[in-house]
């Protein structure tokens, strides 16, 4: 199948991966790519040397393209960068603060620019800095997202941009991506469908709790860091949901510091990049601090495998989701069934 998105990422459906912190690992990403979508790997949550070697090893497993997720407000952002044009990373993808020079580095060396936005103003925000593919996620969709559902914000978008948009939220079906490419998508993106099959490397544990949950548990919460983002509604989560803003706040400093370590950025230059990032954006400072609220929490349940104990951030879709496929049988049955969608309207057109 022949898109946009297909003949700028050198994929050959037009599916994206998204860049899930703590599950686009290596493997998945390749398994992405040797199916024939493209997968993007959470660079986000890793330091340089991880990122590098997260890099080496997608090349290793295939020669296939892919794209590496990161923040561009970090302190570590340019040599990032930096990797990404070495290694010849096919695509960036990025959200909040993204920086209109970094941007033009990475389209002077060849690196497609694909940002993920919530909001029309976003999407338009993020061509005008340069990116060459919007990818949109509507309010169905886990994570970060917006209020406005996806088949109303896909609209909004295409008409605004002259870019080529990725719809995103609420998509595990081969007619899914059909009902987008009718709406004026270059495909569709998925996070939570690719995080439930069996080369994602959450625990079976956490992969049981997402195919229990209906779509009314799976909430849209501002608790981590004043941002909407949607998981499923866990005892961690119910509880967050009572404490106050005094107890987020010391969660928001003792998680910075656990993110710092991680990441192998200093205190100060994390608090440097909040401060930037604020000015640059609608976000208050106290949503910046807390920013590392979500990935530390997600990590517990993600990598730890405490699902009870940590944040669990889901798209709707899981509601509907009941089996782990592998990802290329999952990117197979997509296409089988975009086709038998074809055909089943262009029946409707028949004389007979």
């Amino acid at each position: 199948m022949k898109t946009a998105l297909t003949e700028r990422l050198g994929c050959q459906y037009p599916i994206v991966q998204t860049a899930m912190g703590w599950v686009a690992d290596p493997a998945l990403v390749a398994a992405t790519a040797n199916a024939g979508g493209f997968g993007f790997l959470a660079g986000a949550v890793m330091t340089l040397e991880e990122i590098e070697a997260g890099i080496l090893e997608i090349k290793r497993l295939t020669d296939k393209p892919f794209g590496v997720n990161f923040h561009m407000y970090v302190p570590h952002a340019e040599q990032i960068i930096d990797l990404c044009i070495e290694h010849k990373v096919r695509a960036v993808s990025y959200s909040r603060s993204p920086s209109s020079a970094a941007v033009k580095r990475l389209k002077d060396a060849g690196v497609l620019c694909m940002p993920t936005v919530g909001a029309l103003k976003h999407a338009v925000k993020a061509v005008e800095f340069g990116a060459d593919i919007v990818v949109v996620q509507g309010g169905e969709g886990g994570g970060h997202t917006g209020s406005v559902a996806t088949s109303i914000l896909l609209k909004q978008v295409c008409q605004a941009v002259d870019v080529p948009v990725v719809a995103a939220g609420g998509f595990s079906r081969g007619s899914d991506l059909i009902a987008a490419l009718a709406q004026g998508a270059c495909g569709i993106a998925m996070g939570t469908r690719f995080l439930l099959t069996q080369e994602s490397p959450v625990p079976e544990v956490t992969k049981a709790e997402y195919l229990k949950a209906p779509p009314e548990q799976i909430i849209t919460s501002t608790k981590l860091d004043g941002l909407p983002q949607r998981m499923i509604l866990n005892p961690l989560l119910a509880r967050l949901e009572k404490a106050s803003g005094l107890q987020m706040l010391l969660l928001a400093i003792k998680n910075g510091l656990a993110f710092t370590k991680l990441t192998g950025v200093s205190l100060f230059g994390m608090l440097r990049s909040a401060i930037a990032m604020q000015k640059n954006t609608d976000l208050t400072l106290g949503q910046t601090m807390m920013a590392a609220n979500a990935p530390m929490m997600i990590q517990e349940a993600m990598v730890k495998g405490h699902p009870q104990d940590g944040i669990l951030p889901s798209g709707q879709v899981a509601g509907l989701i009941d089996e782990l496929p592998t990802v290329q049988a999952l990117i197979e049955r997509l296409m089988t069934e975009a086709d038998q969608t074809l055909t089943r309207l262009n029946a409707l057109n028949s004389p007979e």
